[in-house]
């Protein structure tokens, strides 16, 4: 698939990994579309929650 791009966002408080989500999915421009987010939290004494979002620019739709 040409155009596929993937970003890894991580975080170790739920707060802060949220935020960091949503400034980079507010960054992106208006001809980018979401294709996939896949979300995992590893256990331990401070968890790490990781998100992996894969996205792709697609042409501006014309008729």
């Amino acid at each position: 698939m040409q155009g596929v791009r993937f970003k890894v966002i991580t975080g170790n408080d739920p707060d802060i990994f949220q935020e960091r989500l949503n400034r980079f999915v507010e960054t992106l421009p208006e001809n980018v579309v979401l294709v996939e987010v896949r979300f995992a939290v590893s256990d331990g004494p401070s968890p790490l929650f990781a998100a992996l979002v894969q996205y792709k620019e697609v042409e501006e739709w014309r008729e």
